[in-house]
Parts: C-alpha cells; structure tokens; sequence
C-alpha cells in the first residue's frame, strides 16, 4: 500500500536525521547545542531594607562628614601652642581616609544598596570606636593629671596644659556617632535579609586564619609608637667617647593611665575580635564589609604615623609603624580576595 510505504520512509528518515544529529552533537563536543546552565551559586538575594538598617547607614555617613570636618581646626592647644592635625594637601588626604570611606558605604546602606555589606562595616567601625573614643576624652581633659611626652600630629609636645578645640570637639562628636550606628547595625543585622548560595564558604577557613594573623601582628604593632623621638649620641670632647643619650618620646599605647589605658585594651581586644570574625560573616559582601572596615582602620593608623614622621624631623617613623602599614596593605588583599573570589570565574548577580 502506497500510504504505508511513505509512512515508512518517513519514519527511516527522521530516524536518521536524529541519529546524524546526535553523531555531530558527539564530533562537536560535550555542551554543543545546548544552553548553558546558570550559576547560582553566587546569587545575591536582597530583600526589603528595614528602616533600622537606613538609619545606620545615616549615622554613619554623617559619622564621615564629622570627621572630614574635623581634621582642619585646631585640635588641640597644648602648652600655649596650637595643633592641627592638617598642614597640608597630602595631611589632608591622609586625615580624610576614614571619614571618606564612612561617607562613601554609610551613603549606600541609607539607600539599601546591598545592606549588610554596609551593615558590617558600621558594627566594626563601631566598636574600634569605642577604644578609639576613650583615648581622646583622655587626651582632651585626663593627660595633664599625669603630664607627658606625646607626638601629636608631628609635633613633640609636653601635656602639661591641654585646652580643646573645635577640632577635638568635632573629633569626639564623629567617633560618638560612629559607636552609636553600629550599636544600630548590630540591632538591624538579623532584621535584614541579604544571603547567597554559600560561593566563598570554601575559602572562609583561610580567610579567617589570615585575617587572624593580620589582627595578632596589628596588636603588636599598635602596643608601641608609630612616630618616636630617636635617643641622641652625645660625644665626650675630653676622651672623644660617644654616648647614647635616651630622649623621652611619646606614651606607648598600653604606657598611658587612666582611660587611655582601659581605651588601649579594648582597641586591642576589638581589632583582634573583627578580624576573626569578619571572615565568617554572610553572605559574601558582609564579610567584604567587616574585613573592608579593618583594612581602613589600619590603613588610616599606619599613615597618621607616616605623616606624624614626615612633618617633623625630629620625629622618625618607626618599625612598628611601618608594620601597621604593611598590614593595611596585606588586610586589602584579603579584602579583595573575598570580594573577588568567584567559583568557577563566574560573576555574581544580585537579586531583589
């Protein structure tokens, strides 16, 4: 029958047309012709930004513009002289590092750009803030019930009479806020939801040991100056004999009473805590965040002691100093290390 025939042929026919598809989807390699799947282990989910989170973001911006404000007036007046913390373009920059970054992430929480990175690094900020604070309430009113030598902005001076201004005010007033947006930030963390699929949990565990060892050598290095006096030789015109003179310098971190002191130790603590646990926030870019708050904090203490060294000669930079930027440098690795990390070179995309 002439019907079954052609149904026949037809059925031979497509037959080998698959079979031939099939051989030249095997000669052309596994994947050929086939769509891509896609990637979901570094998607970002974002959902609603609570108002908690906004308000940290705010506090933080205005933390930042505190604290550009800050560096230009006289900071303090001690023994008659007056003491600004920027003489300069470059100071300016140096001084600028932190209040600018402030600025630039509490700016994107306000507006509920991915919100925990923001989030971490308010609550870090935060609580260096703490020790931070309590250093400068001793500076500003408690250094002359015990005068000393200190190193402020360069400049070597003795606490004998220390008088505030508006400065030190401006100073106070943005590290005050600071602790207070991430006292907020800690209360807004659980409240926002912002997770992806796990990509850097592979890598967390050598972040976190990294990070640890940056924290451990950061300690170090803040319990001494990161400006000094350097002693003088003094040279015998009778015997011609050369004699290392010690020349007092500034208080080390932990040498100074009173709140300076219990300031000291929660700073120490604090870097050394933020830096084990940024590495395990979530998603990704929170721990990006808390590792990113670190890396500022460390960067802006190494390039004060920088600038504290070039302004005046009689002041060098120390090793301890040198450190504390060289970790800075090693603490942005990281950063970027977690922020870039990607498995399989596949980039990430943010949900809402």
């Amino acid at each position: 029958m002439p019907t079954r025939n052609r149904a026949s042929e037809s059925g031979r026919t497509a037959a080998t047309a698959r079979r031939s598809a099939a051989r030249a989807g095997r000669a052309a390699g596994p994947g050929a012709g086939t769509a891509p799947l896609p990637d979901r282990t570094d998607v970002v989910v974002v959902g609603a930004v609570p108002v908690t989170a906004r308000a940290a973001g705010v506090l933080l911006a205005l933390a930042g513009l505190l604290g550009a404000a800050a560096v230009f007036p006289t900071y303090l007046v001690v023994g008659g002289e007056p003491v600004a913390l920027v003489t300069g373009p470059l100071e300016a920059l140096v001084a600028l590092v932190a209040p600018v970054a402030a600025v630039v992430v509490g700016t994107g929480l306000a507006l509920g750009r991915v919100p925990r990175l923001g989030l971490a690094y308010a609550a870090v900020t935060g609580t260096l803030a703490v020790g931070r604070l309590l250093i400068e309430l001793y500076q500003g009113h408690g250094s002359t019930a015990r005068p000393a030598v200190e190193v402020l902005a360069g400049e070597r001076v003795l606490t004998s009479s220390v008088d505030t201004g508006a400065g030190w005010v401006l100073g106070v007033a943005a590290l005050t806020v600071t602790v207070l947006a991430g006292l907020i930030a800690l209360v807004a963390w659980s409240r926002t939801v912002m997770e992806d699929g796990g990509s850097l949990d592979p890598l967390r565990p050598a972040l976190a040991a990294l990070a640890a060892l940056i924290g451990v050598g950061a300690v170090l290095c803040l319990a001494l100056p990161a400006a000094d006096v350097p002693d003088q030789v003094a040279v015998d015109p009778v015997t011609g004999l050369e004699t290392v003179v010690t020349v007092e310098g500034p208080q080390a971190l932990l040498e100074r009473p009173g709140l300076a002191l219990l300031g000291g130790l929660l700073l120490a603590g604090a870097l050394l805590l933020c830096s084990v646990i940024a590495p395990s926030l979530r998603p990704r870019l929170g721990a990006v965040g808390g590792l990113l708050a670190v890396t500022v904090s460390l960067l802006a203490t190494g390039l004060a002691g920088a600038r504290d060294a070039a302004r005046s000669a009689d002041v060098d930079w120390t090793v301890p100093g040198i450190g504390l930027l060289v970790l800075a440098v090693a603490s942005a690795g990281v950063t970027v290390l977690a922020w870039r990390w990607r498995p399989g070179g596949r980039a990430a995309r943010t949900r809402r």
